[in-house]
């Protein structure tokens, strides 16, 4: 016989564990299912830490997601003991010249406006108020920061698990280890077949990030289109005979925006102690893969490319020596936007794509969105920005 459920989550990566969680809190029966077995290294939920922040560059509408994140994630620590967050203080670094990030233009000037708009605590600082508070940042003298107190970041292992361990306990089932073929629409909701079996939902939510587009590229190829699956590698560089400069407290997560031949570039400080080295990465959006394609290992010459471009212009005091990388993957869209919303001819089928890097921030409003979309049809924050009809028209 088909197992029936009201709602089944299809990806458990950052989405997808946030929204099982915030169903099951809400009584709802509802299957989680993905190919791995979450927390994996496998998709774009890893890599022992992400930036988090309060006011939002990307554009205005963003900024209620993040906060509400917060505050779930604040919840959510209280509920369980467990460390999410880690409010570190975060350093926009801009330039008369910035070239923007995630394909944004006026980032800096956008992250400013929304702090305004939202009494987010921040400061404007000139260089040398940079290189008075943070003086291992190698700023320019043309450059200037924002500094936000409440920014840091995330641990996104944890994240995934404590949400996918509430869910749970609230009464969640759980298919790991198990890959979904394909979907279609019934009269009574959607019916969703995998290499184990046939499941029956009211309501599907689909947060397959990477896997998003061979999902879709059948039924709904100018969707399909509109998403690019890119690889990134972060890097940890040793900062040992350093530590006390880039620990947290006295180092920032830091976005640096780019300039001429000068890549932006983004960073947290040394989480692991003075042996784990701090991390930074430089977006890089020109090496489009699959999930069964992409390169999982980062090479010595990418290493070495990175040092020399970044660290050692940035941060003259880390030596060369990279003690470990991780390679995950972006699924970006052409203007980094997410695409959240019913699949045009299924009414029963939310798709949730917060992606091009600078999703997971806003994974936990996020879930609780997709969880009152299933429920109740509407939202408690303002998801029209980010509607499925937007990013069709825009392939």
């Amino acid at each position: 016989m088909t197992a029936t459920f009201q709602t089944i989550v299809l990806g458990l990566g950052a989405m997808g564990s946030a929204a099982l969680y915030q169903l099951a809190k809400r009584g709802n029966r509802v299957l989680g299912i993905d190919r791995y077995n979450p927390p994996h290294t496998f998709g774009s939920s890893h890599g022992g830490s992400r930036i988090t922040r309060q006011a939002i560059g990307e554009g205005l509408e963003y900024t209620p997601l993040s906060l509400r994140s917060y505050e779930i994630v604040r919840e959510i620590e209280k509920q369980t003991g467990e460390k999410l967050l880690l409010p570190c203080g975060g350093l926009m670094i801009s330039n008369k010249e910035g070239l923007g990030t995630h394909h944004i233009q006026n980032f800096f000037d956008n992250t400013v406006n929304a702090a305004r708009q939202y009494n987010i605590a921040h400061d404007i600082l000139e260089a040398q108020d940079i290189k008075k508070r943070f003086p291992v940042f190698n700023v320019g003298s043309h450059e200037y920061g924002y500094y936000e107190p409440e920014a840091g970041l995330l641990y996104p292992e944890t994240c995934l698990r404590t949400q996918l361990d509430l869910a749970k306990s609230l009464g969640a089932t759980v298919h790991t280890n198990e890959t979904v073929l394909a979907f279609h629409a019934t009269t009574s909701g959607v019916t969703v077949k995998t290499d184990r079996g046939q499941y029956q939902a009211e309501q599907l939510i689909v947060a397959a990030g990477p896997w998003l587009s061979e999902l879709l590229k059948d039924s709904h190829k100018a969707l399909a289109a509109h998403f690019t699956v890119v690889r990134q590698v972060m890097y940890w560089f040793d900062i040992k005979d350093h530590y006390e400069s880039f620990k947290p407290g006295n180092f920032p997560i830091f976005i640096w925006e780019g300039q001429g031949d000068f890549a932006t570039r983004y960073g947290m400080p040394a989480v692991d102690g003075p042996d784990g080295g701090f991390k930074i990465a430089s977006p890089s959006f020109n090496e489009v893969v699959t999930p069964a394609t992409v390169n999982r290992t980062a090479s010595g010459a990418e290493a070495e490319a990175l040092f020399q471009e970044q660290v050692a212009r940035c941060f003259p005091s880390v030596k060369n020596k990279c003690l470990r990388s991780a390679v995950c993957m972006y699924t970006d869209t052409h203007d980094s936007r997410f695409v959240i919303g019913r699949l045009p001819g299924y009414s029963s089928v939310l798709i949730a794509s917060p992606c091009s890097g600078h999703g997971f921030k806003h994974s936990p409003a996020i879930g609780e969105c997709l969880a009152e979309l299933a429920t109740t049809g509407t939202s408690r924050i303002d998801l029209s920005g980010f509607a499925i009809e937007k990013a069709i028209a825009a392939v």
